[in-house]
Protein backbone atom coordinates (compact mmCIF):
# COMPACT_ATOMS: atom_id res chain seq x y z
CA UNK A 1 0.00 0.00 0.00
CA UNK A 2 1.13 3.67 -0.85
CA UNK A 3 1.62 5.82 2.09
CA UNK A 4 1.77 9.45 1.51
CA UNK A 5 2.61 11.94 4.49
CA UNK A 6 1.69 16.07 3.87
CA UNK A 7 3.69 18.48 5.74
CA UNK A 8 2.19 21.54 6.16
CA UNK A 9 1.50 23.55 9.89
CA UNK A 10 -2.73 22.42 10.00
CA UNK A 11 -4.93 20.43 7.94
CA UNK A 12 -9.02 21.23 7.80
CA UNK A 13 -11.72 22.47 6.00
CA UNK A 14 -11.38 26.16 6.28
CA UNK A 15 -7.64 26.91 6.79
CA UNK A 16 -6.20 28.38 3.31
CA UNK A 17 -3.55 25.92 2.17
CA UNK A 18 -4.42 23.32 4.68
CA UNK A 19 -7.96 22.91 3.07
CA UNK A 20 -5.92 21.40 -0.12
CA UNK A 21 -3.76 19.18 2.42
CA UNK A 22 -7.31 17.80 3.73
CA UNK A 23 -8.82 17.14 0.27
CA UNK A 24 -6.17 15.55 -0.95
CA UNK A 25 -5.62 13.84 2.25
CA UNK A 26 -9.53 12.55 1.52
CA UNK A 27 -9.55 11.72 -1.94
CA UNK A 28 -6.19 9.58 -1.53
CA UNK A 29 -7.97 7.66 1.52
CA UNK A 30 -10.73 6.84 -1.13
CA UNK A 31 -7.72 5.84 -3.55
CA UNK A 32 -6.72 2.84 -0.92
CA UNK A 33 -3.74 5.34 0.27
CA UNK A 34 -2.36 5.21 3.52
CA UNK A 35 -2.35 9.02 4.29
CA UNK A 36 -0.49 10.45 7.41
CA UNK A 37 0.20 13.77 8.71
CA UNK A 38 2.86 15.87 9.85
CA UNK A 39 1.69 18.96 11.40
CA UNK A 40 2.92 22.21 13.50
CA UNK A 41 2.11 19.28 16.10
CA UNK A 42 4.18 16.73 15.41
CA UNK A 43 6.66 19.50 14.93
CA UNK A 44 6.58 19.88 18.52
CA UNK A 45 5.14 23.69 18.11
CA UNK A 46 1.55 22.63 19.22
CA UNK A 47 2.02 25.04 22.12
CA UNK A 48 2.12 28.19 19.53
CA UNK A 49 -0.93 30.12 20.22
CA UNK A 50 -3.30 30.50 16.76
CA UNK A 51 -3.15 33.57 15.03
CA UNK A 52 -5.24 36.59 15.77
CA UNK A 53 -5.71 40.45 15.42
CA UNK A 54 -3.65 42.50 16.68
CA UNK A 55 0.26 42.51 17.28
CA UNK A 56 -0.39 39.23 19.68
CA UNK A 57 -1.60 37.64 16.38
CA UNK A 58 1.07 38.91 14.09
CA UNK A 59 3.72 37.42 16.97
CA UNK A 60 2.25 34.09 16.98
CA UNK A 61 1.90 33.94 13.05
CA UNK A 62 5.66 34.71 13.16
CA UNK A 63 6.25 32.42 15.53
CA UNK A 64 4.54 29.19 13.62
CA UNK A 65 6.38 30.13 10.12
CA UNK A 66 9.73 30.35 11.86
CA UNK A 67 9.23 27.35 13.69
CA UNK A 68 7.60 25.45 11.24
CA UNK A 69 10.30 26.50 8.90
CA UNK A 70 13.61 25.61 11.10
CA UNK A 71 12.83 23.00 13.77
CA UNK A 72 10.22 21.61 11.47
CA UNK A 73 12.15 21.36 8.44
CA UNK A 74 14.69 19.62 10.85
CA UNK A 75 11.84 17.02 12.12
CA UNK A 76 10.54 16.57 9.17
CA UNK A 77 13.73 15.32 7.72
CA UNK A 78 14.46 12.99 10.60
CA UNK A 79 10.49 11.55 10.30
CA UNK A 80 11.46 10.83 5.93
CA UNK A 81 14.92 9.18 7.07
CA UNK A 82 13.11 7.12 9.45
CA UNK A 83 10.21 5.90 7.22
CA UNK A 84 11.88 5.60 3.88
CA UNK A 85 8.51 4.07 2.43
CA UNK A 86 7.10 7.03 2.50
CA UNK A 87 6.05 9.60 -0.10
CA UNK A 88 6.05 13.11 0.93
CA UNK A 89 4.13 16.60 0.02
CA UNK A 90 4.97 19.82 1.65
CA UNK A 91 2.97 22.81 1.32
CA UNK A 92 4.12 24.87 3.98
CA UNK A 93 7.08 26.75 5.26
CA UNK A 94 9.42 23.90 5.76
CA UNK A 95 11.85 22.86 3.25
CA UNK A 96 11.25 19.00 3.27
CA UNK A 97 9.18 16.29 1.00
CA UNK A 98 9.66 14.79 -2.39
CA UNK A 99 6.88 17.47 -3.58
CA UNK A 100 7.17 21.39 -2.64
CA UNK A 101 3.77 22.66 -3.58
CA UNK A 102 4.18 26.36 -4.18
CA UNK A 103 1.07 28.35 -2.51
CA UNK A 104 2.39 31.47 -3.32
CA UNK A 105 5.09 33.47 -4.04
CA UNK A 106 5.87 36.44 -1.34
CA UNK A 107 8.28 38.60 -3.41
CA UNK A 108 5.76 38.38 -6.53
CA UNK A 109 2.87 39.31 -4.19
CA UNK A 110 4.79 42.38 -2.75
CA UNK A 111 6.06 43.22 -6.08
CA UNK A 112 1.81 43.59 -7.08
CA UNK A 113 1.12 45.69 -4.50
CA UNK A 114 3.59 48.07 -4.97
CA UNK A 115 6.28 50.06 -3.02
CA UNK A 116 8.26 46.49 -3.03
CA UNK A 117 11.56 46.65 -0.85
CA UNK A 118 9.72 48.77 1.16
CA UNK A 119 7.43 46.83 1.96
CA UNK A 120 9.94 43.28 2.17
CA UNK A 121 12.01 45.42 5.10
CA UNK A 122 8.96 46.77 6.75
CA UNK A 123 8.05 42.72 7.80
CA UNK A 124 11.19 40.84 8.52
CA UNK A 125 8.93 37.89 8.22
CA UNK A 126 8.96 38.66 4.26
CA UNK A 127 12.38 38.68 4.68
CA UNK A 128 13.17 35.34 6.65
CA UNK A 129 10.44 33.56 4.19
CA UNK A 130 12.05 34.73 0.78
CA UNK A 131 15.39 33.85 2.42
CA UNK A 132 14.25 30.44 3.07
CA UNK A 133 12.45 29.75 -0.49
CA UNK A 134 15.70 31.22 -2.20
CA UNK A 135 17.51 27.86 -0.61
CA UNK A 136 14.67 25.76 -0.74
CA UNK A 137 14.45 26.64 -4.86
CA UNK A 138 18.54 27.21 -5.39
CA UNK A 139 19.48 23.66 -4.26
CA UNK A 140 19.62 20.62 -5.72
CA UNK A 141 17.72 17.41 -3.77
CA UNK A 142 15.64 19.80 -1.49
CA UNK A 143 12.69 18.71 -3.12
CA UNK A 144 12.12 15.99 -6.22
CA UNK A 145 9.63 18.26 -8.35
CA UNK A 146 7.93 21.35 -7.31
CA UNK A 147 3.89 21.94 -8.13
CA UNK A 148 2.98 25.35 -9.36
CA UNK A 149 -0.86 25.87 -9.36
CA UNK A 150 -1.15 27.84 -12.99
CA UNK A 151 0.92 27.98 -15.56
CA UNK A 152 1.57 31.60 -14.91
CA UNK A 153 2.56 30.45 -11.37
CA UNK A 154 5.32 28.84 -12.87
CA UNK A 155 6.56 31.67 -15.12
CA UNK A 156 6.79 33.65 -11.73
CA UNK A 157 8.70 31.50 -10.17
CA UNK A 158 10.89 31.22 -12.94
CA UNK A 159 11.74 34.63 -13.03
CA UNK A 160 11.51 35.21 -9.41
CA UNK A 161 14.36 32.22 -9.08
CA UNK A 162 16.39 32.16 -12.11
CA UNK A 163 18.90 29.60 -10.60
CA UNK A 164 15.96 27.06 -9.95
CA UNK A 165 17.61 23.85 -9.57
CA UNK A 166 14.69 21.52 -9.19
CA UNK A 167 11.95 20.24 -11.65
CA UNK A 168 8.32 21.81 -11.87
CA UNK A 169 5.04 20.66 -13.29
CA UNK A 170 1.56 22.27 -13.25
CA UNK A 171 -1.32 20.77 -11.38
CA UNK A 172 -4.01 22.94 -10.47
CA UNK A 173 -6.16 23.15 -7.31
CA UNK A 174 -9.71 21.56 -7.50
CA UNK A 175 -13.26 21.86 -5.38
CA UNK A 176 -15.29 19.82 -3.74
CA UNK A 177 -18.51 19.66 -6.34
CA UNK A 178 -20.30 17.88 -3.31
CA UNK A 179 -19.93 20.27 -0.37
CA UNK A 180 -20.31 23.21 -2.92
CA UNK A 181 -23.39 23.05 -4.91
CA UNK A 182 -26.12 25.66 -6.00
CA UNK A 183 -28.52 26.04 -3.27
CA UNK A 184 -32.49 24.85 -3.22
CA UNK A 185 -34.46 27.87 -3.44
CA UNK A 186 -35.25 27.16 0.44
CA UNK A 187 -31.68 27.80 1.39
CA UNK A 188 -31.43 31.14 -0.75
CA UNK A 189 -34.35 32.27 1.01
CA UNK A 190 -32.97 31.54 4.32
CA UNK A 191 -29.60 33.28 3.25
CA UNK A 192 -30.56 36.03 2.33
CA UNK A 193 -33.12 36.48 5.00
CA UNK A 194 -30.22 36.06 7.46
CA UNK A 195 -28.91 39.03 5.73
CA UNK A 196 -32.32 41.20 5.75
CA UNK A 197 -31.62 41.02 1.65
CA UNK A 198 -35.04 41.71 -0.48
CA UNK A 199 -35.67 40.44 -3.31
CA UNK A 200 -34.46 43.44 -5.48
CA UNK A 201 -31.63 43.51 -3.55
CA UNK A 202 -28.24 42.38 -5.32
CA UNK A 203 -25.44 40.84 -3.57
CA UNK A 204 -21.76 41.05 -3.85
CA UNK A 205 -19.49 39.13 -1.82
CA UNK A 206 -15.60 39.39 -0.91
CA UNK A 207 -13.94 36.56 0.83
CA UNK A 208 -10.37 36.80 2.28
CA UNK A 209 -8.51 37.42 5.32
CA UNK A 210 -5.38 39.72 3.64
CA UNK A 211 -7.93 42.57 3.00
CA UNK A 212 -5.17 44.78 1.20
CA UNK A 213 -3.80 42.52 -1.02
CA UNK A 214 -7.17 41.27 -2.22
CA UNK A 215 -8.47 44.28 -3.35
CA UNK A 216 -10.97 45.05 -0.53
CA UNK A 217 -10.37 49.17 -0.64
CA UNK A 218 -11.14 49.20 -4.18
CA UNK A 219 -14.11 46.90 -4.39
CA UNK A 220 -15.58 49.10 -1.63
CA UNK A 221 -14.86 51.91 -3.69
CA UNK A 222 -16.52 50.60 -6.73
CA UNK A 223 -19.50 49.36 -5.02
CA UNK A 224 -20.24 52.65 -3.53
CA UNK A 225 -20.39 54.07 -7.38
CA UNK A 226 -23.56 51.34 -7.82
CA UNK A 227 -27.60 52.10 -7.95
CA UNK A 228 -28.09 51.65 -4.35
CA UNK A 229 -29.91 47.89 -4.09
CA UNK A 230 -26.27 46.70 -4.46
CA UNK A 231 -25.03 45.35 -1.18
CA UNK A 232 -21.15 44.21 -0.34
CA UNK A 233 -20.82 41.75 2.34
CA UNK A 234 -17.42 40.75 3.16
CA UNK A 235 -15.70 37.56 5.38
CA UNK A 236 -13.12 37.33 6.50
CA UNK A 237 -10.30 39.63 8.37
CA UNK A 238 -9.43 40.10 11.84
CA UNK A 239 -11.24 42.62 14.19
CA UNK A 240 -8.13 45.38 13.73
CA UNK A 241 -8.50 44.96 10.16
CA UNK A 242 -12.17 44.91 9.71
CA UNK A 243 -11.94 48.55 12.41
CA UNK A 244 -9.74 50.00 9.95
CA UNK A 245 -11.45 49.54 6.65
CA UNK A 246 -15.21 50.10 8.27
CA UNK A 247 -13.50 53.97 9.07
CA UNK A 248 -12.26 54.56 5.68
CA UNK A 249 -15.31 52.97 3.96
CA UNK A 250 -17.39 54.98 6.50
CA UNK A 251 -16.84 57.82 4.23
CA UNK A 252 -17.16 56.31 0.69
CA UNK A 253 -21.26 56.74 1.12
CA UNK A 254 -21.60 52.88 1.14
CA UNK A 255 -23.73 53.42 4.51
CA UNK A 256 -25.79 50.31 5.35
CA UNK A 257 -24.69 48.38 1.89
CA UNK A 258 -21.43 47.16 3.13
CA UNK A 259 -21.77 44.33 5.97
CA UNK A 260 -18.69 42.71 7.67
CA UNK A 261 -19.04 39.00 8.98
CA UNK A 262 -15.58 38.20 10.26
CA UNK A 263 -14.07 35.21 9.90
CA UNK A 264 -15.81 32.08 8.92
CA UNK A 265 -14.20 28.62 7.86
CA UNK A 266 -18.09 27.61 5.72
CA UNK A 267 -18.30 30.28 3.54
CA UNK A 268 -21.34 28.07 2.05
CA UNK A 269 -23.84 30.14 3.34
CA UNK A 270 -22.43 33.28 2.14
CA UNK A 271 -21.92 31.82 -1.49
CA UNK A 272 -25.88 30.83 -1.03
CA UNK A 273 -26.79 34.50 -0.72
CA UNK A 274 -24.57 36.00 -3.45
CA UNK A 275 -25.28 36.99 -6.66
CA UNK A 276 -21.54 37.65 -7.67
CA UNK A 277 -18.48 37.31 -5.49
CA UNK A 278 -15.48 40.02 -6.38
CA UNK A 279 -11.51 39.13 -6.39
CA UNK A 280 -9.98 42.20 -7.08
CA UNK A 281 -6.86 41.11 -6.27
CA UNK A 282 -3.13 42.39 -6.66
CA UNK A 283 -1.52 38.82 -6.33
CA UNK A 284 -3.21 35.00 -5.97
CA UNK A 285 -1.59 31.84 -6.78
CA UNK A 286 -4.48 30.38 -7.28
CA UNK A 287 -7.67 31.45 -5.74
CA UNK A 288 -9.43 28.44 -4.45
CA UNK A 289 -12.80 30.75 -3.77
CA UNK A 290 -13.10 31.28 -7.22
CA UNK A 291 -13.98 27.56 -7.93
CA UNK A 292 -15.67 27.69 -4.64
CA UNK A 293 -18.27 30.24 -5.64
CA UNK A 294 -18.50 29.07 -9.21
CA UNK A 295 -19.48 25.04 -7.95
CA UNK A 296 -21.86 27.19 -5.61
CA UNK A 297 -23.66 28.95 -9.18
CA UNK A 298 -22.08 32.65 -8.54
CA UNK A 299 -20.46 34.19 -11.18
CA UNK A 300 -16.94 35.63 -10.15
CA UNK A 301 -15.90 39.23 -10.91
CA UNK A 302 -12.30 39.08 -10.46
CA UNK A 303 -8.51 40.36 -11.65
CA UNK A 304 -6.65 38.01 -13.86
CA UNK A 305 -4.51 36.58 -11.03
CA UNK A 306 -4.34 32.73 -10.43
CA UNK A 307 -6.84 30.61 -11.71
CA UNK A 308 -9.12 33.43 -13.15
CA UNK A 309 -7.69 33.47 -16.76
CA UNK A 310 -8.07 29.66 -16.91
CA UNK A 311 -11.99 29.28 -15.27
CA UNK A 312 -13.49 32.94 -15.64
CA UNK A 313 -15.14 33.87 -18.77
CA UNK A 314 -16.68 36.90 -19.77
CA UNK A 315 -20.57 37.26 -20.10
CA UNK A 316 -20.80 33.57 -19.71
CA UNK A 317 -19.58 32.91 -15.48
CA UNK A 318 -18.00 36.24 -14.93
CA UNK A 319 -15.75 38.74 -16.04
CA UNK A 320 -12.24 39.44 -15.83
CA UNK A 321 -11.27 43.18 -14.90
CA UNK A 322 -8.39 45.32 -14.19
CA UNK A 323 -7.68 46.36 -10.95
CA UNK A 324 -9.14 50.10 -11.07
CA UNK A 325 -12.69 51.45 -9.06
CA UNK A 326 -14.58 51.84 -12.37
CA UNK A 327 -12.91 49.39 -14.24
CA UNK A 328 -14.28 46.37 -11.42
CA UNK A 329 -17.83 48.57 -11.07
CA UNK A 330 -18.22 47.87 -14.68
CA UNK A 331 -16.89 44.14 -14.14
CA UNK A 332 -20.21 43.68 -11.42
CA UNK A 333 -22.50 46.06 -13.69
CA UNK A 334 -22.14 43.78 -16.51
CA UNK A 335 -22.60 40.50 -14.80
CA UNK A 336 -25.37 41.62 -12.21
CA UNK A 337 -27.27 42.83 -15.65
CA UNK A 338 -26.87 38.74 -17.01
CA UNK A 339 -29.64 36.27 -17.11
CA UNK A 340 -29.22 34.50 -13.72
CA UNK A 341 -30.35 31.04 -14.33
CA UNK A 342 -27.92 30.50 -18.04
CA UNK A 343 -25.19 32.09 -15.69
CA UNK A 344 -25.55 29.88 -12.88
CA UNK A 345 -25.79 27.07 -14.91
CA UNK A 346 -22.68 28.12 -16.78
CA UNK A 347 -20.73 28.60 -13.66
CA UNK A 348 -21.00 25.59 -12.33
CA UNK A 349 -20.43 23.73 -15.40
CA UNK A 350 -16.86 25.27 -15.56
CA UNK A 351 -16.51 23.85 -11.61
CA UNK A 352 -17.04 20.24 -12.31
CA UNK A 353 -14.13 20.17 -14.58
CA UNK A 354 -11.95 20.79 -11.73
CA UNK A 355 -12.77 17.92 -9.21
CA UNK A 356 -10.47 17.26 -5.96
CA UNK A 357 -10.22 13.66 -7.16
CA UNK A 358 -9.11 14.50 -11.22
CA UNK A 359 -6.54 16.32 -8.93
CA UNK A 360 -5.45 14.09 -6.13
CA UNK A 361 -4.81 11.45 -9.53
CA UNK A 362 -2.50 13.85 -10.99
CA UNK A 363 -0.26 14.00 -7.42
CA UNK A 364 -0.23 9.89 -7.53
CA UNK A 365 1.21 9.98 -10.87
CA UNK A 366 3.73 12.34 -10.30
CA UNK A 367 4.91 10.84 -6.57
CA UNK A 368 5.11 7.37 -8.02
CA UNK A 369 7.17 8.19 -11.09
CA UNK A 370 10.60 6.93 -10.83
CA UNK A 371 13.63 9.29 -9.69
CA UNK A 372 14.48 11.05 -12.95
CA UNK A 373 11.48 10.76 -14.66
CA UNK A 374 10.22 13.67 -16.84
CA UNK A 375 7.55 14.90 -14.15
CA UNK A 376 5.55 17.41 -16.75
CA UNK A 377 5.51 14.49 -18.98
CA UNK A 378 3.96 12.34 -15.88
CA UNK A 379 1.79 15.16 -15.18
CA UNK A 380 0.58 15.31 -18.76
CA UNK A 381 0.07 11.87 -18.46
CA UNK A 382 -2.36 11.74 -16.04
CA UNK A 383 -4.30 14.74 -17.99
CA UNK A 384 -5.35 12.22 -20.62
CA UNK A 385 -6.42 9.50 -18.55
Amino acid sequence: MTTIVQITPEIGPGTGVGAVAHHLEQEWQRLGVDVRRFTLVEAGGGWLPTPGGGVAGRLALVGRVVWFSTVGTARARRHLREHPEQLSVCHNDAVAGDIYVNHGLVAVAMRARGHHRLRMVRNPLHLFTTTRDRIRYSRAGTHRVVVNLVTDEERLLRETYPRLAIPTVVIGNGVDVDRFRPPTDEERRLARQALDLGDEDRMVLFIGNEFGRKGLPVLVDAVASLDDDVHLVVVGGTADMIEAEWARAASRGVGGRLRFAGSDPDPRPWLHAADVLAMPSAYESYGLVVLEALACGVPVVATATGCVPDVVVEGVNGAVVDSSVAGLAAGLSRVLGLEQEPTRRAARATAEQHSWASVARRYLEVLRAPVGTDVAQAGAEEDVR
